[in-house]
């Protein structure tokens, strides 16, 4: 909900009351107003420390992708191994992709693809907990809650939860993962939902093709503010009633508004939902957002493999070499990090139904950006794609990787719910290879 210039008497979120007051409407977060959650958020940036102005773009392809038929297609191994839908030669030498990946193919020299990335929990989501928190939890699989920070948090509380510049949060959730909250950091540090009641606050709750319609929301919020400037409201609002109100009414707003894209990037990108969530991610990163998740599923492929990556894997081919070419482009790409991965890869044989079953043992996981080495393989997998040859690089590796991009301390401590102090990051090392 969303009100301005109210004529009647009424109750601010703290339980005051104020004429004309500015109503912004509660968050999903325990009724909390967005004043509320940015005096929260400020008090708890006091203890936070400064960090490179950095982003990160995970992209989050849910159900376990295959790691032979994305970035490890092993056609030198027997055909119930290798891959289903044959490979592509990158502009790399020597590096094949799956081949259905004929964008990304183009752009594997701005890329890295890691071939060593494993853990041991082969379920949904106890390899979900594991990859976005970096610690292993069994319980997860039983549907028990998240018990570490996801690392979208831990910038968030490192940073502070809104972009001091902007009005921006830190962490934006644009499609949720399990184990992407901030569990007993607290909801001061969880992500801003662009599909939750979050977003309908900033009015930002709109489909993409809908996405037009909002220009005449943006007329009205330019008339808003002329009459707010014309009434003197602002001098019976505290500060943070007064940034609330800012965010609301500011600049800020339009990041979320694809359509203001310079057309050229938009053709780039396309009308498919992942492309132009992915451009919402960099309009969000190149506006000081420090965190954002991208949730793309449909890779469980228990059956019919090869049908289903034909289905499902150009969007992510199209978006990401589209990503990937747009950041280098704007000269960004030492200050962004695009991280594809997903709960674990696909066992190395082909089953019965002509699919691939969970497995956790060889993982899929690709780099771009971030001011890291890229137009590499790192690690390498068994002629089988079952193991890694190499020293296997670990979702604690991936999560100080990431801290490393972003110039989080890789020895940051925090007080679990005990009091007792936590590591965010414990025995990982960024991935010598890319850094």
């Amino acid at each position: 909900m969303l009100s301005f210039l109210s004529k009647r008497m009424a109750a601010a979120c703290d339980g005051t009351t104020r004429r004309d007051f500015l109503k912004v409407g509660a968050l999903g977060m325990g009724g909390l107003c967005l004043s509320d959650l940015l005096r929260a958020r400020a008090k708890a940036q006091e203890s936070g420390r400064s960090t490179r102005n950095t982003s990160v773009v995970w992209l989050w392809l849910g159900g376990g992708p295959t790691h032979v038929e994305t970035f490890d297609p092993k056609m030198s191994a027997p055909v119930e191994f290798r891959s289903t839908v044959g490979a592509v030669q990158t502009n790399v030498p020597g590096i094949e992709l799956g081949g259905v990946f004929t964008r990304m193919a183009r752009v594997a020299d701005k890329m890295a693809f890691v071939r060593s990335f494993a853990h041991n929990n082969s379920g949904h989501g106890g390899g979900t907990h594991w990859v976005m928190t970096g610690y292993d939890y069994p319980p997860a699989d039983q549907g028990m809650g998240q018990i570490k920070p996801g690392l979208g948090a831990i910038l968030a509380r490192q940073r502070g939860a809104n972009n001091p510049r902007t009005g921006l949060p830190t962490y934006v959730r644009i499609g949720g993962i399990g184990g992407d909250g901030p569990s007993w950091l607290g909801s001061a540090y969880g992500p801003f939902d662009t599909g939750g009641n979050a977003s309908n606050n900033l009015n930002l709750q709109v489909a993409m093709d809908r996405l037009n319609e909002r220009r005449g929301l943006l007329h009205s919020f330019d008339s808003i503010d002329r009459q707010v400037d014309r009434s003197g409201i602002m001098q019976g609002l505290d500060s943070f009633e007064t940034q609330a109100y800012d965010l609301l009414v500011s600049r800020a707003r339009e990041t979320f508004d694809v359509t203001r894209e310079e057309p050229r990037t938009r053709d780039l990108y396309g009308n498919n939902s992942l492309a132009q969530q992915m451009l919402l991610a960099r309009r969000l990163c190149e506006a000081g957002v420090g965190f954002v998740t991208i949730h793309y599923g449909g890779w469980d492929m228990h059956g019919t493999i090869a049908q289903s990556m034909r289905n499902t894997a150009p969007a992510v081919d199209n978006a990401v070499s589209a990503f990937v070419q747009d950041v280098h482009a704007r000269g960004l790409e030492n200050d962004i990090l695009l991280v594809i991965t997903g709960e674990f890869g696909r066992t190395p044989r082909i089953n019965p139904g002509a699919g691939r079953d969970h497995w956790a043992p060889l993982s899929t996981l690709a780099l771009a950006g971030g001011g890291l080495r890229m137009g590499q393989t790192v690690g390498e997998s068994s002629s089988k794609a079952e193991v890694p040859r190499t020293t296997p690089i670990t979702p604690q590796d991936l999560m100080a990787t990431v801290f490393h991009v972003l110039g989080i301390p890789s020895d940051l401590h925090y007080n679990d719910p005990t009091g007792r102090p936590t590591p965010m990051v414990n025995g990982g090392r960024p991935i010598r290879e890319l850094v």
